[in-house]
């Protein structure tokens, strides 16, 4: 997960390998509760995700 405050768009979040970005120019306070945008790359994300997956099986102790 990453945050940014910069004006980006979609096309800015392309292979980014966080799972989301949250876009600190969106976040709002709603009464008590707040509103959270976020960008994703869901295959980019989601594969490097299962790769760190990968990873944490292939290291652990047997």
């Amino acid at each position: 997960m990453a945050y940014t405050d910069e004006p980006l768009v979609s096309s800015d979040f392309i292979h980014q390998t966080e799972s989301l970005i949250i876009d600190g120019q969106q976040l709002m306070q709603v009464g008590e509760q707040y509103k959270v945008f976020a960008w994703y790359d869901n295959e980019w994300g989601y594969a490097n995700r299962l790769l760190d997956m990968c990873l944490h099986l292939a290291s652990s102790k047997r």
